[in-house]
């Protein structure tokens, strides 16, 4: 039976409800017990190796977060369980699949394509559009999700795992409906890098669907050097059977770990995207209270306007400074505006491919403009936000991300409801 995303929604308010129900009974709710954790993933894939030891660490902090500070919903908690269970169970697979088949570890990753930058500056529109060439490869939703065994090129649109993964996103749908006019979801789109990243546990994706701010601050400080090694361990699972001729990556979180990121890939290509970044602050800190809204009881938008203007604050000056220190050279880097992006996105396209020495054919541009028809802006729906919203001050952004919007060239955009 295939349920409605009205039935969804109602069967997510029963399951609260319920959970509340018997929270007020004096029953106490599922901790984050590690070693629970450990033994649900053990006994779910009936494997035991972990692998690189690394991850329990980063593990611990995040379940000490979940714990105490998330103020999870009873959905919400499930599914935080079940999600930190199904990351493990990814590690326990991944590592069997390496001992059983070595030459994944051959893999070469050359000169991959890392889109970066900032939250919210078309990232994802860039990512998803260069992901029509065949000549790319990009790492789909439903691939990351399942990623054992390898997927095989001659399954690649076939594979059962694209309706399992369909299927579970439809939750999500429901669980998050303004998501999608935010963010486009779907099994057989590209995902951001930090998706497997996850099973390190140093990634910076759990703050932003969870309210877990130690874990935050404790991640700020660590090298990401793990994190990166489990990145480009994940890419030689996903084409050992489904070859790449150029992978093509996006995250925002990338620009605060250039340095982990250029050690684990010397060869790399950096696209960085760019954006008015109060325009940015006001759209970051809508998506942030999405996804908190989707698993917490309690939400305070001031807090969020706080955290989200911090975090990518410091993540600029970090990027910034690495960018004028010289270290790598700058032809490795192409800058990229987003009004140039949305105005022509087809001439940016251009631009990326005769930047980096990539063959521009007629089959990629085609299926661009195929994409581009099939995908107007705001397709869901529009997404609005304001920078009141989370009580933010344009003033004070615009002294804090002054050096950076002068040093990129950086127009102001027209005021959002600031």
């Amino acid at each position: 039976m295939i349920l409605t995303q009205a039935a969804r929604r109602a069967a997510i308010r029963a399951t609260n409800a319920v959970g509340s129900m018997l929270s007020r009974t004096g029953l106490p709710a599922a901790p984050f017990d590690e070693q629970q954790l450990l033994d649900a993933a053990r006994r779910a894939t009936r494997l035991d190796d972990f692998g690189d030891e690394s991850f329990r660490e980063p593990l611990r902090m995040l379940l000490q977060g979940l714990e105490t500070e998330a103020h999870l919903t009873p959905l919400g908690c499930l599914i935080a369980r079940r999600d930190t269970v199904d990351l493990l169970a990814n590690r326990l697979r991944l590592q069997e699949d390496r001992k059983r088949h070595p030459s994944i570890g051959d893999e070469p990753i050359e000169r991959p394509l890392f889109i970066v930058g900032l939250p919210r500056t078309g990232s994802t529109l860039l990512h998803h559009l260069l992901a029509q060439d065949p000549g790319s490869r990009v790492a789909q939703a439903w691939e990351v999700m399942y990623p054992s065994p390898p997927p095989r090129r001659e399954r690649y649109e076939t594979d059962p795992r694209i309706a399992r993964a369909a299927r579970q996103l439809r939750w999500f749908d429901a669980l998050a409906p303004d998501f999608r006019t935010i963010h486009p979801v779907g099994a057989q789109l590209a995902l951001e890098c930090i998706a497997f990243m996850s099973p390190s546990f140093l990634c910076w994706r759990f703050n932003t669907t969870y309210r877990v701010p130690s874990y935050q601050e404790w991640l700020e400080g660590q090298d990401l050097q793990p994190a990166y090694q489990f990145h480009k361990e994940f890419l030689q699972q996903l084409q050992w059977r489904a070859p790449a001729r150029r992978w093509v990556l996006k995250a925002p979180s990338h620009m605060l770990a250039f340095d982990a990121l250029l050690r684990t890939y010397p060869d790399a290509q950096i696209v960085q995207t760019h954006r008015d970044p109060l325009t940015v602050m006001a759209s970051v800190g809508s998506l942030t209270a999405v996804l908190h809204a989707a698993f917490s009881n309690r939400l305070d938008l001031a807090e969020i306007g706080r955290e989200v203007s911090r975090r990518w604050t410091h993540g600029i000056e970090r990027a910034l400074h690495f960018r004028q220190s010289g270290r790598v050279p700058a032809d490795r880097f192409l800058d990229v505006h987003y009004h140039d992006l949305t105005r022509d996105p087809l001439g940016v396209a251009h631009r990326i491919y005769a930047h980096f020495g990539i063959p521009f054919t007629e089959i990629a541009e085609t299926r661009m403009r195929q994409f581009l028809a099939s995908n107007p802006k705001d397709k869901h729906g529009p997404h609005r936000y304001s920078l009141g919203t989370f009580s933010l001050d344009a003033d004070d952004l615009a002294r804090r991300f002054k050096a950076y919007r002068e040093y990129f060239g950086i127009p102001a955009e027209p005021a959002i409801a600031r």
